[in-house]
């Protein structure tokens, strides 16, 4: 199936970035989406952006979007038997996939078997986000964060005001500072960004926290967004010329503040890269793994390899260099 205008929440996914109203935001007209059924039931789901990418096909996942499923419903009864039935689900759904030079995706957290990927001949990379699970005690939370985040929240509230009433446009100033500052080319397109948080306004399911100082200068301003469950940090930055003022710690906090009212847990959506670790470690999260799946068709693991091994090795240093406060400008690379 693939993808068209839908609007509707469906019960298939484990995050906001398998619903198809978010895929089409991201990857207007193409998405796409792989079903099994029986009798007539949607039982297994794992959606999917197709691309051309030096001359082949890749399924992959849009920007801005960190986890593609696969949701499986495996039913009750004992494990064995529950096994058995996400084997051949999942063993359906690589089946099922459209023609593809290379696959490359994010499963979510949810999904700790990727057996079938494997016997399919796919590879699999662990990766981690860090996750605060339980909002449920704001005092418990808040004396988890290390002694210094607790100091640079308690500095920046004095000479900063976190504001709610800025929008995308201030986030992408700010993250487009960073990606600038550091070298790094732009990994989303201000219209994606803009057709996002149209999409996530239409249901309530976005925020947007700004640290300004009585000049009105934005020293961080970061898009964060929620389903049922969870707030996630999506992208934003601090200002390179205003880093020493803790604002990205002060506008952090505030947001799991936040979540502590509205949300079960608040996940950073990262991260791999070693500064940002630290900063997210920082604030009392539990280390989450996920897996990173992909197989390459030998004429086109040649083309992708020098590709890959330059991109990785810059992006790397370029991290290296920043200062343990200033924050990733995307939660990483998300397109696979």
């Amino acid at each position: 199936m693939t993808g068209a205008g839908v609007t509707d929440e469906i019960p298939w996914a484990h995050t906001p970035f398998e619903q198809r109203w978010w895929l089409e935001a991201v990857a207007p007209g193409q998405w796409g989406e792989t079903l099994v059924e029986r009798q007539g039931k949607i039982v297994a789901r794992l959606p999917w952006v197709r691309r051309r990418k030096l001359g082949v096909t890749v399924l992959t996942q849009p920007p801005l979007t960190r986890f593609v499923g696969p949701w499986i419903q495996t039913g009750e009864g004992k494990y064995e038997t529950r096994l058995v039935a996400e084997h051949e689900l999942m063993a359906e759904l690589i089946a099922r996939l459209p023609r593809f030079d290379s696959y490359r995706a994010s499963l979510a957290p949810a999904i700790t078997n990727w057996l079938p990927f494997y016997w399919a001949g796919f590879d699999a990379t662990v990766r981690y986000t860090y996750r605060l699970d339980d909002l449920s005690d704001p005092d418990r939370v808040w004396n988890g964060l290390r002694s210094n985040i607790r100091n640079h929240v308690r500095r920046a509230s004095r000479q900063l005001e976190v504001r709610t009433d800025l929008g995308v446009d201030e986030v992408l100033t700010i993250n487009r500072k960073v990606f600038a500052r550091q070298g790094l080319p732009v990994s989303f397109s201000d219209a994606l960004a803009h057709r996002l948080d149209h999409a996530c306004r239409a249901r309530r399911a976005r925020s947007v926290l700004a640290a300004v100082d009585a000049d009105g200068r934005v020293h961080a301003a970061w898009f964060f967004v929620h389903d049922a469950t969870t707030t996630y940090l999506l992208f934003g930055g601090g200002d390179p010329e205003l880093r020493s003022s803790g604002a990205n710690s002060l506008v952090v906090w505030e947001a799991i503040r936040r979540a502590c009212e509205t949300s079960q847990s608040f996940d950073f959506l990262g991260s791999m890269i070693e500064p940002i670790e630290r900063f997210n470690r920082a604030f009392g999260a539990r280390q989450v793994p996920y897996f990173f799946v992909s197989r390459t068709r030998p004429h086109a693991r040649l083309l992708f390899g020098a590709r890959d091994a330059a991109r990785l090795a810059r992006a790397l240093t370029d991290a290296r260099r920043r200062g343990g406060e200033e924050s990733t400008p995307t939660g990483e690379g998300t397109s696979g």
